[in-house]
């Protein structure tokens, strides 16, 4: 396969740095199996607003348009909290993700077995984890509207609404159960319908797309329960799905059973192949330039690119040995870094990956 056009927007902080090993990586995929990558960077989030007065340029939209798939790196930081919200690097994500109906987000946790002890969780918990966390990412909270601030008897009032259609719980229901299918043949679905109307039409929509899956054995859960089931016994989940504010919460605290969030991938799908590939880390100013930040889930987000846009799992599974082997051979960045093992910089686990492609 040759030209495989990806849309590369590295974005601030260490988003800039993690993306720089993910492409390195990438570009030694196509040399050891034959295929021609066409990266084209452009400017999103902070950055984008230094320059163009936008977190999301009309430029950006069109290279995205022209490409394939995108590789994002990370948005935000200190210097734009006090933007207006549509100025915020933040917007350029939400805006990405509803220009390209970017729907589903899926979001795999696995703790591979040489961090077992990074992870602050007991390791008779943590072993054999392989969880699928499938959220629902353009609808609820994020989007639905109201959302805007008044003034209500003298005092400040804020509103955000939740708010979901039958049709888009239906599209990422049926998107979780194909993945089961596909895995262990097991769901959990997470919301709160004890409370909420709206988790009361997911659960009612969820229960009417299972009946089309009767190999998949799933079950209802409320998010409180669900995070406490997480830290509690990890392992008796496969897939997880959820919508968009909670998925958000349980994938970030899914992050401690890997030992990093720096090791945690993800894939922002629409169902014909276009995706947008992320690390679930954020842009972390604070090491931003120091060369400590962890690549990996960059790294891994490629993998997901491979095989989610392009079809090719034997590259996805190629990066994905690669990794392991590094962290077999005792390789760790600063936030994995245990007693005994070698801690490298950003570009040296890129490289270290890069060449463990070639073993």
């Amino acid at each position: 396969m040759a030209g495989l056009k990806v849309a590369v927007l590295p974005g601030d902080g260490i988003g800039q740095e993690v993306t720089e090993e993910a492409v390195k990586v990438l570009e030694v995929v196509g040399k050891r199996f034959g295929h021609r990558f066409v990266f084209r960077e452009a400017l999103v989030g902070g950055t984008a607003y230094d320059k163009r007065g936008v977190p999301l340029p009309e430029e950006t939209l069109q290279i995205c348009r022209d490409s394939q798939a995108i590789l994002l790196g990370a948005v935000g930081g200190e210097k734009w909290d006090n933007l207006p919200p549509h100025l915020r690097p933040e917007a350029a994500l939400l805006a990405l993700r509803k220009n390209f109906q970017l729907f589903a987000n899926l979001r795999p946790v696995i703790l591979f077995p040489p961090l077992i002890s990074a992870s602050p969780i007991k390791r008779s918990i943590l072993k054999g984890i392989d969880i699928m966390i499938v959220r629902e990412l353009t609808g609820g909270l994020y989007f639905g509207q109201p959302k805007e601030r008044r003034e209500l008897e003298g005092e400040r009032v804020a509103v955000d609404s939740m708010v979901y259609s039958e049709s888009e719980i239906k599209r990422i229901a049926e998107v979780a159960f194909q993945i089961a299918r596909g895995r262990r043949k097991l769901l959990h679905s997470v919301d709160k319908a004890n409370i909420l109307e709206t988790s009361r039409l997911w659960r009612e929509v969820v229960n009417e797309v299972a009946k089309s899956y009767p190999d998949v054995k799933f079950y209802h859960l409320y998010v409180d329960n669900a995070a406490m089931q997480l830290i509690r016994n990890p392992r008796q989940f496969d897939v997880i799905l959820t919508e968009n504010t909670f998925g958000d919460i349980l994938s970030d605290e899914a992050a401690m059973l890997t030992g990093s969030i720096g090791m945690l991938p993800s894939a922002s799908i629409r169902g014909d192949g276009f995706g947008m590939y992320e690390p679930v880390h954020g842009s972390a100013p604070d090491i931003a330039g120091k060369g400590i930040a962890n690549p990996i889930a960059s790294i891994l987000s490629s993998a997901m690119m491979l095989r989610f846009s392009f079809g090719l799992e034997e590259e996805a599974k190629a990066i994905e040995e690669a990794v392991r082997d590094v962290l077999e051979m005792g390789y760790r960045t600063p936030d994995i870094m245990s007693k005994g093992k070698i801690q490298v910089s950003t570009k040296e686990m890129g490289d270290r990956i890069a060449q463990a492609i070639f073993k």
